[in-house]
């Protein structure tokens, strides 16, 4: 099966001479939940406006659903949602014309019914003749949610959706994620709520300084990347590490009473028995034992900071 995404070799370089996004190739699935992670600047933004359409590209090529996004824009870009992070609507103009007039853009027929679903979806339908200024800053991020689904597209691009909403938006806003991946739409996202992303995401990506560092199967990375950590609490503060220590990956915190082991999450124990027999030798004891695995945060980190 073709990928519903696909960006080959594609470069934008602005003309102060920044470049922004750098060769990137891409490809991404069906019906899949895509998580693209990157710290501010990464270029995850540039991505995502060149591949609707919005910024041009130097270089490269950009296919949606065989679409060819130069070419054959209008058939391109109505496969396509986006919910940018800045809010950008008529403020004088209801929710229920917002919407209608969104899907008409698009060369829909109107669809009164699938309309109304959605702003319930969307805790909107109360608030379908209100004008957005009218709005509290939610429930206007809302109604670009629901102006992205307008036209039903095929794929939705979601850029920071949750950054600064309140909780019941966010509840709201995955469980309707859910719903349309259930339905066949694939879904890109940028968060900076990495959780979100470790729930949500089938696949993940992370780019920095505008390069693609890793596209992973998120299960696959976890296992890949991930850490298992042990922590024992001691009874009785260490000055240092014992030199009878040295061949296990130990850290003792700035108290002297925390000792945590770190080693691959797919090992099997790596050794925690030998450890704590040779701790009971040194007459380490401790008081709490607790483990713990990395997140997709840490994984998120360890690989940003290793390529700066």
């Amino acid at each position: 099966m073709s990928p519903i995404i696909s960006v080959a070799a594609v470069t934008k370089r602005f003309d102060s001479g920044l470049t922004a996004i750098d060769a990137i190739n891409l490809e991404i699935e069906k019906g899949e939940i895509f998580a693209l992670l990157g710290p501010n600047g990464a270029g995850k933004t540039t991505l995502i406006s060149v591949i609707c359409g919005i910024v041009s590209m130097t270089s490269g090529q950009v296919l949606v659903d065989s679409h060819d996004i130069g070419r054959d824009y209008r058939a391109a870009r109505s496969k396509v949602g986006l919910v940018p992070q800045e809010i950008a609507l008529d403020i004088f103009a209801t929710v229920w014309t917002t919407v209608r007039f969104s899907r008409r853009l698009f060369g829909r027929q109107s669809n009164d019914g699938y309309l109304e679903t959605l702003l319930r979806d969307l805790s909107l339908w109360e608030k379908r003749n209100s004008r957005v200024i009218e709005l509290s800053g939610g429930m206007k991020r809302r109604v670009m949610i629901a102006k992205a689904l307008s036209h039903e597209p095929d794929v939705l691009f979601l850029d920071e959706p949750t950054a600064g909403v309140d909780v019941n938006l966010r509840r709201d806003m995955w469980a309707l994620v859910r719903k349309l991946r259930d339905e066949g739409v694939t879904i890109i996202l940028t968060t900076h709520y990495i959780e979100e992303a470790e729930e949500m995401a089938d696949r993940v990506g992370v780019i920095n300084n505008g390069r693609i560092l890793l596209v992973e199967d998120k299960a696959a990375l976890m296992h890949k990347f991930g850490k298992r950590r042990l922590t024992l609490t001691l009874r009785k503060p260490m000055d240092g590490l014992p030199a009878a220590l040295a061949e296990w990956t130990l850290a003792l915190d700035e108290s002297g009473r925390r000792l945590t082991y770190s080693f691959d999450a797919d090992s099997q124990g790596a050794g925690i028995p030998l450890l704590l027999r040779r701790l009971g030798e040194l007459g380490v004891d401790f008081k709490d034992l607790d483990t713990s695995s990395s997140t997709l945060e840490d994984i998120f980190i360890s690989l940003v900071g290793r390529a700066a």
